[in-house]
């Protein structure tokens, strides 16, 4: 007999939608099974076997993260199918900053109202972002609050587990002055500064299908393009270059992330010149009437990650990093100071 409460239905909960929930995310789940993927979902845990070959210290290394106020534009724009990128990249883009290759994923997704179509839509850009990060998604939990939240909308978070050889974590203490950071290019606004950009814009279903020539798309086909997942360039930069520090660009924007992978004693200066910044955060600066430092202070502004490497590796792993598809450029220098970052 299949569980089945008529009380707890009638209190907002509706289990049996859960069941199809389930059901429909399957195969979206199928496309991220890896070799080391032994469980199915639906268990009380994700079982995964860790692949060690060629690994003599394992490390396991963890990041957790949710997607934030960009929900509010999902809802608004009734598009579920990509937030789920964003709540992986924000995991897993993490991880790599100490050198670890992410190996699997599970989401939490708290719901108003259990609505199992729009729940699978969301799994499938989960899905999406696994595939893109190479990682499997092993489990997750799906919530129906009724009460809690509105029917109409729900969070979304997860985490991800990585695994790295101990003698091969990025030590950024190595860093010295004349080293060089470069930026590799973000693909818009990520997941971060939501609050902000929603209050710029006064966001509304209307005002987010505006066109809007300098992007090239409506304002909120714009804000809602997903997060860029940096695993694999980050990956095969690791196999043919020294990197001595990776920053993920999060909020907090330059000022805040760049210094969490600086040693005492060493900034970064970059010319504002050198920044190529997004027309998304232009438009944002000028629709707000935004000062400068509190853009950099906030948005990524087309950094999405930065890597420091020896001068003499600059042409090396920008190449590396083009391989893969990204674009990548000179972004600053490493100077001894106690600044942090230096933007002149």
């Amino acid at each position: 007999m299949k569980s089945f409460s008529e009380s707890y239905k009638d209190a907002g909960v509706d289990v049996t939608a859960g069941y199809k929930a389930v059901e429909l995310m399957k195969q979206h789940v199928a496309r991220t099974m890896t070799s080391g993927v032994l469980s199915g979902i639906g268990g009380f845990g994700g079982l995964f076997e860790l692949d060690i070959t060629n690994i003599k210290k394992p490390v396991l290394v963890s990041g957790t993260d949710g997607v934030g106020t960009k929900l509010k534009i999902a809802f608004l724009m009734d598009k579920h199918d990509t937030v789920g990128i964003d709540c992986v990249a924000m995991c897993v883009n993490d991880i790599i900053c100490c050198g670890a290759r992410p190996q699997f994923f599970l989401d939490y997704i708290a719901v108003g109202k259990n609505y199992p179509e729009k729940v699978a839509r969301i799994v499938s850009g989960i899905a999406d972002g696994c595939v893109q990060a190479d990682c499997a998604l092993i489990g997750g939990e799906t919530a129906e609050m009724p009460g809690f939240y509105p029917v109409d909308e729900y969070d979304l978070a997860g985490f991800s587990v990585g695994v790295v050889d101990k003698d091969k974590i990025l030590k950024p203490e190595t860093q010295k002055a004349g080293d060089i950071m470069i930026g590799i290019k973000s693909s818009g606004v990520h997941s971060n500064g939501f609050s902000l950009v929603r209050k710029v814009f006064a966001v509304t279903e209307a005002n987010l299908s505006r066109y809007e020539t300098s992007l090239g798309s409506t304002l909120g086909e714009a804000l809602l393009t997903p997060t860029k997942i940096y695993v694999k360039p980050i990956m095969n930069l690791l196999d043919v270059c020294n990197v001595k520090a990776i920053s993920h660009i999060t909020g907090g924007g330059f000022y805040e992330n760049m210094p969490r992978s600086l040693p005492d004693g060493i900034s970064v200066k970059i010319e504002r010149a050198s920044v190529d910044v997004l027309p998304i955060f232009k438009l944002i600066q000028e629709t707000g009437n935004i000062p400068e430092r509190d853009m950099f202070n906030t948005f990524n502004m087309g950094v999405g990650m930065t890597v420091v490497v020896d001068k003499n590796d600059v042409d090396k792993a920008i190449a590396s990093i083009k391989a893969s598809g990204e674009e990548a450029y000179v972004l600053g220098e490493l100077t001894d100071s106690d600044e942090g970052v230096i933007i002149c």
